[in-house]
């Protein structure tokens, strides 16, 4: 039975590659194309797609929080994170967000047709070189959890590090958030409190480090 996907990735390259390969050895259908995290869920949500095979690292709105709207509206939408990060912290909260599968871009040709098999049969599919992750945040639950941008900040707070973290102005992040200036100007100290940033520079950095933008 032949299935639908959207690709969000903010490489037109990549993006490329894996329609040419999807067209060559799967019956997948690629039924739209994203650029940044917003345009994943507004096309995920008006085209309905089977699978949504999605970046981490993307402008606007990363993969994670997308996922997690995604799947808010839509339950049934099968999402496989596509990444080059294999850190832990990546891997885990992409799960939580509600995604099927978890692959590396480094990946085989085979591994990305298991992966599509495997999401379309139901199953989750972690990367051959990814799976200790899981396996050892299992084996460690009873320690505390690291703290993260993940742990430490809400959605919106960290909707809006993002933001600030890629130039935008205070005004254009109450715009494009439907708030108001003084409300995000509210959300940008608390941020700062709480991950104990002294500048918008110290922010920068940390959304960076945490995997919310890359900048590039």
């Amino acid at each position: 039975m032949a299935r639908s996907a959207l690709l969000a990735d903010d490489h037109t390259l990549f993006r490329d590659g894996l329609r040419t390969l999807m067209a060559k050895y799967t019956d997948v259908t690629i039924v739209g194309e994203a650029a940044t995290g917003q345009q994943a869920v507004e096309m995920a949500l008006e085209l309905t797609p089977d699978i949504v095979l999605m970046d981490i690292t993307m402008p606007d709105l990363n993969g994670i929080e997308a996922t997690r709207r995604i799947l808010a509206e839509r339950p049934n939408t099968r999402v496989v994170m596509l990444s080059m990060h294999s850190d832990r912290r990546f891997v885990l909260e992409s799960l939580k967000a509600g995604a099927r599968g978890y692959l590396l871009k480094d990946s085989a040709v085979n591994e990305v047709i298991d992966m599509l098999r495997a999401v379309i049969d139901g199953r989750i599919y972690l990367s051959s070189q990814i799976t200790h992750v899981v396996v050892d945040d299992y084996l460690s639950l009873a320690r505390d959890s690291e703290p993260s941008a993940f742990t430490i900040l809400s959605a919106r707070e960290r909707e809006v590090l993002q933001l600030v973290a890629e130039g935008r102005s205070t005004k254009e992040i109450a715009a494009q958030l439907h708030i108001s200036v003084k409300t995000v100007e509210s959300h940008r100290k608390q941020i700062m409190d709480k991950v104990k940033a002294r500048s918008v520079a110290e922010l920068t950095k940390y959304a960076i480090r945490e995997g919310l933008t890359d900048l590039s």
